[in-house]
This record gives C-alpha cells, sequence and structure tokens, in this order.
C-alpha cells in the first residue's frame, strides 16, 4: 500500500511539472506573437522561461530520486528487521523447548545445531550493516598488509561450501597463478564471501557455482563468480551494486537478505584502486560477478 501510495505520488508530480510546462510555452508563445517587436523584452522572456522549466524539472527530479530512495530505505528496514527477527524467534523457541520438555540427547545436539547456525546468520547480519557503516566513512584509512589472494579465495569458498553444506562439485574453486595484493584483509575476505555466498544463494536448489582467480593484465587481479541461477536484466546489472537495492522478480524476492552485500564488495574495490561488476544474459540464464583488484608491485 505504501509503496503504490508512492507511486501514484511520483506520477502526480511528474504530470504536474508537465502540465506547468506546457502552460509557460503555451503563454510564452502567446506572448512573443503579441510582442515580437520588442527585442528586449523577448530575450528577457526566452531566459526567464529557461530558468522556470530548469526548475520544474529539476524539482521533479530531485522529488521523485528522493521518493524512490525513501522506498529503498523502507526495504532495507523490512529486510532488517526479518534477518534480525527471525533467528532470535527460532533460538527462543528452540531453547523455551529444551527447558519445558525432555529432549533425547540426539535431538538435543540437533537443537543446538540450528542455534549455533541461527546466531552465525545474526552475527553475519549485524557485521554486514557494521561493516557498512565502517567503509562509509571515507577518512577511516584501510588496514594494509600483504595478502594471498588466491588462499583468500580458497578460504572464503571453503566457508561458504561448510555454511550451506555443499559438496565439491556443487562449489568449485579453479585457482591460478600465485598473486599478492596489498589490501585490508577483512575487507577483502568480506567482499569475496559476499560475492561467492550471494551466487550459492541465488542458484536456487540446484547450484553449480565456479569460482576463479587469474591476472586481466599485468596490474590487475581478478576473483570471477559464475553461477546458472536466477541472472540478472540487463537494466539492473549497474543497480543491484547500490546501497539498499535489491534485484525485483519472484525468483530474487525469496532470498533473505539485506542489499547491503554487493554494495561493500563495490565499496570494497573502489577503496583500493579496483572496481567490481556483473555480467549476465538476463533473468533465468545466470550471471557472472567480478571483483578487480591491482597486483602489489
Amino acid at each position: 500500500m505504501v509503496v503504490a501510495g508512492r507511486r501514484k505520488s511520483i506520477g502526480f508530480f511528474i504530470a504536474l511539472g508537465v502540465g506547468l510546462i506546457s502552460v509557460i510555452v503555451l503563454l510564452y508563445v502567446g506572448w512573443v506573437l503579441l510582442s515580437w517587436r520588442n527585442g528586449i523584452l523577448l530575450f528577457l522572456g526566452v531566459v526567464l522561461l529557461a530558468m522556470l522549466i530548469s526548475g520544474i524539472v529539476l524539482n521533479t527530479f530531485f522529488l521523485v530520486r528522493e521518493i524512490r530512495r525513501n522506498e529503498q530505505q523502507d526495504a532495507f528496514i523490512n529486510a532488517v528487521t526479518h534477518e534480525l527477527k527471525t533467528p532470535v524467534a527460532s533460538i527462543r523457541l528452540y531453547l523455551e523447548t529444551l527447558q519445558t520438555r525432555a529432549v533425547d540427547e540426539e535431538k538435543r545436539k540437533d537443537f543446538y545445531r540450528i542455534m549455533l547456525d541461527d546466531s552465525s546468520r545474526l552475527l553475519e547480519t549485524i557485521e554486514q550493516i557494521l561493516r557498512t557503516g565502517r567503509i562509509g566513512h571515507t577518512s577511516r584509512k584501510p588496514n594494509l598488509s600483504r595478502i594471498d589472494i588466491g588462499g583468500l579465495v580458497e578460504e572464503c569458498v571453503a566457508r561458504v561450501r561448510t555454511l550451506h553444506n555443499l559438496p565439491a562439485e556443487s562449489l568449485r574453486y579453479e585457482p591460478g597463478f600465485p598473486m599478492t595484493i596489498v589490501a585490508d584483509l577483512d575487507e577483502v575476505r568480506a567482499a569475496v564471501s559476499n560475492l561467492v555466498d550471494n551466487a550459492v544463494k541465488y542458484s536456487g536448489t540446484n547450484v553449480k557455482v565456479s569460482v576463479e582467480v587469474g591476472a586481466t593484465d599485468e596490474k590487475h587481479v581478478c576473483v570471477r563468480v559464475c553461477d546458472q541461477g536466477a541472472g540478472i536484466p540487463k537494466t539492473e546489472l549497474k543497480q543491484i551494486f547500490k546501497r539498499f537495492y535489491r534485484a525485483r522478480g519472484p525468483a530474487v524476492s525469496r532470498v533473505p537478505g539485506t542489499g547491503l552485500g554487493l554494495y561493500i564488495v563495490r565499496s570494497v574495490a573502489k577503496r583500493h584502486g579496483g572496481r567490481a561488476w556483473a555480467e549476465s544474459e538476463g533473468p533465468g540464464r545466470g550471471s557472472t560477478f567480478v571483483l578487480q583488484l591491482p597486483i602489489a608491485r
């Protein structure tokens, strides 16, 4: 209901702007036909018309952008609320069960495992939010060190494989030649983990993800994560790296998330003099995400 109301507001202000511009043009044309001999007044009229039209267009543009930004923030708050509330409710349920009922040892261990998984999910969500705040402060300098990028990626792949209980053939890692980068270890680990974890989550039940590390040229190394999942419309390939933005469509709306993962990836890449981008042939045709970073000299 809120989203529909905001869309109506956007349509109203766009229609209002077009209507005002049309009225101004009609009045101006009529005035020119009546006063075409007054050159100075004609010039001033042209300047005034340009200023009025520019003001209306800018006002409408910024208004629409602010409404969309508010929509994204509302969606982020809803997503974070869900991501925080769900594991807490689950942990509470299992704790109440253990407290009020006699449970055999095997089921008790299963309950503990589920609660630990929910705790990890909760901590990951909190860490994503905190990391976004840290990266957003441009005054904060990265803690640089020399990193074997291949070893770091292998560590992230192993972690995601364990987290989602995947066989080796579902999440494959193909190392390249040993290469070293100078970067903030925690930030690069977070960026790579987000790319691999996203590829798994958006692959649905049939997970087939491959991760590669290789040099793009003499100065840069790239981490390439390919999946055969939901895919991305070409119009959203750049949008998905914006803060709070989440891709649309029934295949992706059911996947839990906060809309911060890819924003963190792009921010980490920029902070280290690299870049990040996505490639896809469209919905249902899989995606490829690339993180490019400078090689240490």
